[in-house]
């Protein structure tokens, strides 16, 4: 059987040079496995978007395994239930983001690569257009997210994947503290296993 290929979904406004991104990638290659990740630098489209990831699935060569940040988890989590197979890890994912975007409409640039855009209402139908309400198989799943969460309310992926195996690890932030503590885990979940630490409390990252 070929060897797991793991793609790293960014969020938004983010990149693969993100700091969760860096550090898996950092791992994979001390490990001599960084053929296994992949890492692609995604559209502000959402739609363009899923089509880059829906490419990168299709050219997997064994199993995949997204591990979405974010906005990357909502995308994550349409492309699994439209890609028999593929798993996705989701790192503190956003639910419902076609309205916490609303807020960002105008303006926009992303924080890494610098790339100005304008976030129209046009983005928000193309988002809503991935919702997915009902998950057909919540095996596929492993939700990792930390309760001080300041830009998403963690209690709506822990309501939306009740079904999952899930990390639900007090205090952190948005970003996910230490998370190399949980690529063990990523891996584990990316060769058909269950193997998590123990939800040690963090301090909250924003206070």
């Amino acid at each position: 059987m070929s060897d797991p290929v793991i793609i790293y979904v960014h969020g938004f406004n983010s990149s693969p040079q993100s700091w969760k991104a860096r550090r898996l990638q950092a791992v994979m290659v001390a490990q001599g496995r960084a053929q296994q990740l992949r890492t692609p630098a995604l559209s502000h489209w959402p739609q363009r978007a899923v089509e880059q990831l829906q490419a990168e699935i299709d050219a997997a060569e064994g199993p995949v395994t997204l591990v979405g940040s974010s906005l990357g988890g909502y995308y994550s989590t349409w492309l699994v239930e439209h890609n028999p197979g593929v798993r996705a890890v989701l790192v503190n994912p956003a639910v419902y983001p076609y309205r916490l975007l609303e807020d960002w409409l105008g303006n926009n640039a992303n924080l890494y690569t610098e790339e100005r855009y304008e976030l129209t209402t046009t983005h928000l139908a193309q988002l809503k257009a991935l919702d997915c309400p009902q998950l057909q198989d919540p095996s596929r799943y492993l939700l990792l997210v930390q309760t001080a969460d300041e830009t998403l309310d963690y209690r709506e992926a822990v309501d939306k994947y009740a079904a999952c195996v899930q990390f639900v690890q007090p205090g952190g932030s948005h970003g996910f503290e230490q998370f190399e503590a949980l690529i063990p885990a990523v891996q584990a979940f990316a060769e058909g296993r269950i193997d998590l630490p123990a939800p040690t409390p963090l301090p909250d990252a924003s206070l």
